[in-house]
């Protein structure tokens, strides 16, 4: 009897062993399961990212493409855009490069091939030391005619530099109604560092926006307008701003500009 009693604790002995060892066999698979997930998941989440661009710039969102938006700039090509007055895109003087439309020297103005009448429209722009360019709208292509001649301008400045050489500088600025109207303030970021630009022009109503801030505020043929076009350099020039429909232009004054996010909404 006392031969089995020992037979009987060996076997109870034996069993809770077998009983641990299945309980660390199974805590070992559950450890190897759970890391083959967190690394699928891994993989997966890298996967995810790396499918998603390095910059959200020059593209649409879902919520863009529902409320009507166009790019005007995909980053790459510039399909959309001609030089003023020609059929072709500048070769030379305006260039592509890391996502950005670049403009430096000698190219000349260029245009939408598409024309807007009532539109709201948005692009960041980069302004380089001494930089001058600007945001043409509604405008026309006529005989013998500059496009500044024709259609309104969202003036692009390095206003600091302008002023340090010219004194006032006012109607001249960034964002504002070029030769007509002055912003309240100087919304500028430093050279160097983007801005955003907005213009909306629905039924004659124009809006100049800079990084938020509305500048300028008019409409076209009310009679405060007519009397700043009289009092301005346009006052020779009897189609600048009568036009109701026209196309969006960039302009090339000598001096690097960069360009990214081009986009617009017809109203």
């Amino acid at each position: 009897m006392e031969s089995r009693g020992y037979e009987i604790s060996e076997i109870k002995i034996l069993k809770n062993k077998l009983k641990t060892m299945k309980i660390q066999l199974l805590g070992l698979c559950l450890f190897i399961f759970m890391c083959a997930c967190s690394s699928d998941k891994t993989e997966h989440t890298n996967q995810e990212e790396s499918a998603v661009p390095e910059t959200t710039y020059n593209h649409l969102t879902e919520v863009e493409k529902a409320e009507g938006w166009q790019l005007l700039f995909d980053g790459e090509t510039t399909g959309l855009w001609r030089a003023y007055q020609k059929e072709t895109f500048p070769n030379g003087g305006w260039e592509v490069n890391n996502g950005e439309l670049h403009v430096q020297k000698g190219g000349g103005d260029i245009i939408t091939k598409e024309q807007f009448g009532n539109f709201d429209l948005k692009m960041d722009f980069l302004l380089s030391d001494t930089a001058n360019s600007g945001i043409f709208y509604l405008a026309i292509e006529a005989p013998e005619m500059a496009i500044w001649q024709n259609c309104p301008e969202y003036q692009i400045l390095d206003n600091q530099t302008y002023i340090d050489m010219n004194g006032d500088m006012s109607t001249h600025l960034t964002a504002e109604n070029y030769d007509l109207q002055s912003a309240p303030e100087d919304y500028t970021n430093p050279v160097g560092e983007w801005n955003t630009a907005r213009i909306i022009h629905n039924n004659g109503h124009v809006e100049h926006w800079l990084n938020g801030k509305k500048t300028v505020e008019y409409d076209i043929g009310s009679e405060e307008w007519e009397s700043l076009v009289k009092k301005s350099k346009f006052a020779d020039y009897p189609k600048y701003g009568r036009a109701k429909k026209g196309h969006i232009g960039l302009q090339d004054h000598g001096h690097l500009v960069k360009f990214r996010n081009l986009k617009i909404k017809k109203l």
